[in-house]
């Protein structure tokens, strides 16, 4: 049998939400809303975005009543589902942002994505979080002369937006981390490991503890000025935060606001100290490369890797695959590049496959806004840096709902104003044509010294 051909262990799962959930256990039930009621504050949405804008508001403001509202359960959607990167890397183009508000106001959304990093963990510290967090840097290789130039370029491009990386010497590289067919890497001090669920399970604690009502399984039918409408009432409030990142295109009216766009997650069974022997990786350092249809990964603290990609990278409808089932196609392309990447991993089984939907703007770029006439305010379009994000989503999030104007609030992604995504067919004909492209392109550039333009033409058809 190939070694590209996934074997599984006895209890492999296949969705059930993720890994990180079921390595847990699950979750005390949290109440559902009984009625119409009334708070200074109700946010839709119990993922990172809506627990920590609900912790800081908490915490500045003791005396507001803040509700959360939870289709499902605390965790459910990328924040119980994500890579577990808590990286510093700018939810957005850096040129874009530029664009509308210069290079300095830049600069500083820059430093405030690595300042949020520290001040999660801070949190955890205060909290008790124990969230596996281990902030060992962020290592991104080339695998090819194609990948080398972009890395190299990118390194280049960094110092204007104060972005702290540099390249690794060959011997710098293999000391970290030994990746097959690796030709050059990058390093930035600025990301840390974290287990998604741990983080989201302590904060949904804290909140709680500060006095925030948070009912879980009950869906928001419709978001309107200054209300919420489930089926089980109505909560009247000043402000109306969503906080529903990719699952935002289930509210009605809001199907072309975010892209919910798919990416998948395989994890192995713990791997033996001789693994480890061969391939280095002692530091918890956050693993990601230079390909169009890139990868991420992470060293668990039991000793597993979970890697992720792009499966079926979009749903027709902007529907979402809410438990987190993966095709079986991905799951197998995700373990032939896991092989590709660790030969030694051949003979080691997955553990479980997952996937989770990302909030994608049409400008790729995060925005924060509240309305204060409307009361209506939200956070998102991450694009898959949301780990970090969301906690400077919420500080900022607080810091318009009370009025105050601050450092955080003159920030080039607040007030961001972006149109919605195409009609269909032209959302799905797009992004799958953009991903189907980038495919190609990495399968070209592996005989190539310079980036294929099938991949300009891909970044051009969705604006990427």
């Amino acid at each position: 049998m190939s070694s590209r051909v996934p074997t599984f262990t006895d209890d492999f799962v296949n969705g059930d939400v993720s890994f990180w959930h079921r390595s847990l256990g699950p979750a005390p039930a949290g109440p559902v809303l009984g009625g119409d009621r009334r708070a200074d504050v109700v946010i839709v949405g119990a993922g990172y975005t809506g627990l920590w804008t609900a912790y800081y508001l908490k915490q500045a403001r003791p005396s507001l009543d803040v509700v959360v509202l939870e289709k499902e359960f605390a965790g459910f959607g990328a924040s119980g589902r994500n890579g577990g990167w808590l990286t510093g890397d700018l939810a957005g183009s850096h040129a874009r942002y530029a664009k509308t508000h210069g290079v300095v106001a830049t600069r500083a959304l820059q430093r405030e994505m690595y300042a949020s990093i520290d001040e999660v963990i801070a949190v955890c510290e205060k909290e008790g979080i124990d969230a596996d967090i281990v902030k060992g840097g962020v290592l991104n290789v080339a695998r090819g002369s194609a990948q080398a130039a972009r890395l190299r370029a990118s390194v280049a491009e960094a110092a204007r937006w104060d972005v702290e990386v540099r390249l690794l010497s060959p011997q710098e590289r293999e000391a970290r981390l030994r990746v097959a067919g690796a030709v050059q890497a990058s390093w930035s001090p600025h990301c840390a490991r974290i287990h998604p669920a741990k983080l989201v399970r302590g904060l949904t604690r804290a909140v709680r503890e500060l006095g925030v009502e948070i009912f879980e399984h009950t869906p928001v039918d419709e978001i309107a000025p200054h209300r919420a409408v489930t089926p089980y009432g109505t909560v009247s409030a000043d402000y109306v935060i969503r906080a529903t990142e990719g699952f935002t295109s289930t509210i009605k009216g809001l199907r072309r606001q975010w892209l919910p766009m798919n990416s998948s997650m395989i994890v192995t069974e713990p791997l033996p100290d001789s693994f480890w022997e061969q391939v280095g990786w002692q530091g918890a350092e956050l693993l990601g490369d230079l390909a169009h249809y890139y990868m991420y990964a992470q060293r668990t603290a039991d000793g597993r890797i979970a890697f992720g990609g792009r499966g079926r990278p979009y749903l027709y409808g902007s529907r979402v695959d809410a438990r987190g089932h993966t095709h079986d196609w991905t799951v197998e392309a995700l373990w032939a590049l896991l092989v590709d990447f660790f030969p030694a991993a051949a003979s080691s089984r997955i553990a479980h496959a997952w996937s989770g939907v990302l909030g994608v703007p049409r400008d790729w770029c995060s925005t924060a806004h509240v309305d204060r006439a409307t009361g209506l305010g939200w956070a998102g379009g991450y694009t898959g840096h949301g780990v970090t994000t969301t906690n400077l989503a919420g500080r900022t999030l607080r810091d318009l709902i009370l009025g105050e104007r601050t450092p955080l609030t003159e920030l080039p992604w607040v007030g961001r104003d972006v149109r919605p995504w195409e009609p269909e067919p032209l959302r799905w004909l797009g992004v799958h044509s953009m991903y189907r492209l980038y495919r190609v392109a990495d399968a070209r550039e592996r005989s190539m010294s310079r980036t294929s333009a099938l991949a300009r033409l891909a970044d051009l058809i969705t604006g990427h």
